[in-house]
């Protein structure tokens, strides 16, 4: 597959070497517009036919494996670990000023999923005014924890007490076997990938990782001020139960889609929601029939917010009373 890599030295931390990688695949003609795909917890990027829907539309697409994921997680490292969401800022600015000042491109469009899009929402906020992010689509974004307030509550007191002074330290959780199952070939899905990077069960979560993103949800609902058009993609229905059902398929298992709803508007003042009735957790990787939903209702939503730089703009009628003067 015509797929490059490049590798952005992070520095250290305080578990050694810190790395980032950045995967690049070019469109057949020359053109200026690019998307950069960041991706969910417990997770990397091989979604390709996700490459090919942009590349197709005439789009160079770069994908974004952060530190301590996937093609960028060191044996050294804790997988997935984070202290703070704004940790992945260097990485993003990195990747963003490859694709604008290395490879020429003048428009960028951000994809994020699940943590993915809870992560590169934070970081166009505090981007806002550089005319780097031109459009933002959301896939299942993680907004909210999908727990009942009761339960909520006194999980997150215990992970704010305990990650100051042990942030490494791992917390039971229910882990994403359903929804590694509802994927994998292996199991009952119909994807193929490296289970090192993204495992049946996932990864244990420490306290650290959950009062950084504890940290990243409570700023984004508190409302945020992206200047660019943003869609915010998700399923129709959750899935609630503790047990293998079919419904797995057709349902996000991950996530609570009325959060997802909810909190959407607090982005900025051009949001504009899709649900896709069967789509799973993550949207691309739903059945066939919702796979092609998503991307026509993705390219049209491209198209009427993003047009290729150079488009005459929409002439705007004046006001009665200014015609009539």
């Amino acid at each position: 597959m015509p797929y490059e890599r490049h590798t952005i030295d992070l520095g250290s931390d305080d578990e050694g070497e810190v790395i980032a990688t950045l995967v690049r695949r070019r469109a057949e003609k020359p053109h200026k517009r690019a998307v950069l795909y960041v991706h969910g917890f417990v997770d990397y990027f091989f979604q390709t036919h996700l490459a090919d829907f942009f590349v197709e539309q005439g789009w160079d697409f770069y994908a974004l494996d952060l530190r301590k994921y996937g093609r960028s997680l060191l044996p050294h490292q804790t997988p997935n670990f984070a202290r703070s969401l704004t940790d992945y800022y260097p990485e993003l600015d990195e990747a963003a000023r490859i694709i604008r000042e290395d490879d020429g491109h003048d428009q960028l469009l951000v994809a994020g999923h699940s943590t993915g899009g809870l992560i590169t929402s934070l970081w166009s906020h505090s981007r806002q005014g550089r005319g780097i992010v031109d459009g933002l689509f959301l896939n299942s974004p993680f907004f909210d924890f999908n727990v009942p307030w009761l339960v909520k509550r006194p999980i997150m007191a215990a992970a704010i007490g305990v990650s100051r002074r042990s942030p490494y330290r791992k917390i039971p959780m229910a882990n994403l076997g359903l929804y590694g199952q509802s994927l994998h070939t292996d199991h009952r899905g119909e994807w193929t990938y490296d289970l090192a990077w993204k495992p049946v069960l996932g990864f244990p979560v420490t306290t650290g990782w959950l009062e950084a993103i504890r940290r990243g949800q409570r700023r984004l609902r508190a409302g945020l001020a992206i200047d660019a058009p943003i869609m915010v993609a998700c399923s129709t229905r959750s899935f609630h139960g503790r047990a293998w059902h079919d419904d797995l398929r057709t349902t996000d298992s991950v996530l609570d889609v009325d959060h997802i709803v909810r909190w959407a508007p607090r982005l900025g003042p051009r949001v504009s929601i899709a649900r896709f009735d069967g789509g799973m957790h993550d949207l691309t990787l739903s059945g066939k029939e919702v796979r092609v939903d998503v991307f026509r209702e993705l390219g049209r939503w491209v198209d009427a917010y993003l047009p290729p730089v150079g488009t005459p703009e929409i002439e705007v009628p004046p006001a009665p009373e200014e015609a009539n003067r």
